[in-house]
């Protein structure tokens, strides 16, 4: 690979906490010297050279939470600033099988999954076989037949597959168990036991809050944190502002004091007021809207642009496309008080929570349902929701320019070395997430002055503005603020066999 020199930039390392005008020397695929006037040394002549005078540079962003599987997906992200993109709390099966197919497609950034337990009960108790698609797994969350409590012989089955995958190099094991809510709670034990003995973490999709659900089996919050307790599992909340809604002063206070305690939890939310999920989720039932404060026509048809009218067109969905995805507003964005509440993860103060910024990220699509898979730009009509293209752009934004909450350190420190650390079990992953000689090479290199997102509810695929160059693996996917849609550098991010 070639050598590769950015000249003049200001350059942050949220390891070291520093943001000093320097030069960043990359080699191959890793950051080999960061230190003022490079360029001006002997020996340098023959380096490509690339003034970024006026901009930053740091470690490129890493999405725990991407659904996005696909390359034209992954350009989208690109634009945010990501380099690497794991989907950590659906995960993949067989992720032998995931890995592969990426490989051979080739990928734009780096990538990885988790072991799926969605996946292993869906084989175990509904007969759907795992086929390493995102598609396959996201459909069974609005099918019922896998979401009832397991035998002794079921959960047996499904531990053994979640521990082939583990051995297969999976990071760890996603559980949706919020789809599942009559799941007892001994398995959720005895599969945060499996990650435990493992050494790898879990990515929980929580069961419904008590103060939400009152009849709840158990608190989804409370159960995270007592189970991290009992099993001494690393214990990971995934989109904690959006299955908190307004309860999430007591969430972060459960987890910060769970923290304090020893136990290892740590979370992640995005920076919008709605969500996304298949119709077909257990939840959206009519006549559980109420425990949200939601109404029918809170939901909206992705594909189709439709707002749910009433109750029984929302039943007739359900039914009928129970695998349709759809947008819920849980939270509205231009109310003072929600809005307050759905920035809190960003802006609690003298709490100890590690939050990270994750987008939760789904599949593009094509105004007729097909799978975007690497057409760029985007066709006309094409959908998703607004975080799969502007999570990372609208946090920071929103943080440091907006609002001056954060410096631009945090900034990098909570969009690449807090997600980098929570997954510090994975070896490549203690190279990323900080700018230093020995990284890898992942950088973004954007303009702190127009840095942001630019899709909207209306046009969720408007890419994020302000990245100027990207690196992945020593090698240019954007350059001068243009996407090269012939670099392929993406690198398998994979856990030890276990």
């Amino acid at each position: 690979m070639a050598r590769l020199l950015l000249t003049n930039g200001r350059a942050i390392d949220p390891a070291a906490g520093t943001d000093r005008v320097a030069d960043v020397l990359v080699d191959g695929d890793r950051v080999v010297a960061v230190e003022p006037n490079l360029a001006g040394r002997a020996g340098y002549e023959t380096v490509r050279q690339i003034d970024i005078s006026g901009y930053l540079v740091g470690p490129g962003f890493i999405d725990l939470h991407s659904h996005v599987h696909s390359i034209a997906g992954q350009w989208l992200q690109a634009c945010d600033g990501v380099t690497t993109t794991l989907d950590l709390e659906a995960g993949l099966m067989p992720v032998d099988r995931g890995y592969q197919t990426a490989a051979a497609e080739g990928r734009p950034l780096n990538y990885g999954f988790s072991a799926s337990w969605t996946s292993a009960r869906g084989g175990v108790l509904a007969g759907v076989t795992p086929d390493a698609t995102i598609q396959t797994c996201l459909a069974l969350l609005g099918n019922e037949t896998w979401q009832r409590p397991t035998t002794a012989r079921e959960l047996h089955q499904c531990l053994d597959l979640l521990r082939g995958e583990l051995s297969a190099g999976a990071l760890g094991v996603g559980i949706m168990i919020g789809y599942a809510p009559d799941t007892a709670r001994s398995e959720y034990q005895a599969v945060a036991a499996l990650a435990a003995v493992a050494g790898v973490a879990t990515y929980t999709h929580v069961r419904d809050l008590v103060e939400i659900n009152p009849a709840t089996l158990v608190d989804g919050t409370e159960e995270l944190v007592a189970t991290a307790g009992e099993t001494g599992a690393r214990m990971h909340h995934c989109h904690v502002n959006s299955t908190s809604l307004r309860h999430i002063e007591r969430v972060l206070g459960t987890l910060a004091r769970a923290r304090s305690a020893g136990a290892v939890v740590t979370a992640e939310a995005y920076p919008y007021g709605a969500g996304s999920t298949p119709i077909g989720a257990a939840f959206l039932d009519p006549s559980r809207l109420d425990e949200r404060g939601l109404v029918p026509s809170s939901i909206m048809m992705l594909c189709t642009g439709e707002r749910i009218p009433d109750a029984d067109r929302l039943t007739d969905l359900r039914r009928r496309e129970p695998d349709a995805p759809c947008v819920v507003e849980f939270l509205a964005e231009d109310d003072p008080v929600s809005r307050r509440l759905l920035w809190l993860p960003f802006n609690a103060v003298g709490l100890d929570v590690e939050i990270a910024v994750a987008s939760d990220a789904i599949p593009v699509t094509s105004a007729d349902g097909r799978f975007a898979e690497a057409d760029w730009p985007l066709p006309a009509g094409s959908l998703t929701h607004p975080r799969t293209a502007g999570t990372f752009a609208r946090t920071v934004r929103t943080m440091v320019r907006d609002h001056g909450a954060w410096s631009w350190i945090e900034a990098f420190r909570r969009c690449s070395l807090v997600p980098a650390q929570i997954l510090d079990f994975v070896p490549s992953m203690r190279r990323k997430g900080y700018l230093a000689a020995g990284a890898d090479a992942d950088l973004v290199v954007l303009d702190p002055a127009t840095f942001g997102d630019a899709a909207t509810y209306s046009r969720p695929t408007d890419p994020s503005v302000g990245v100027h160059y990207l690196v992945v693996s020593g090698v240019p996917v954007i350059e001068n603020g243009l996407l090269r849609t012939d670099a392929r550098p993406g690198r398998a991010v994979r856990g030890e066999p276990r």
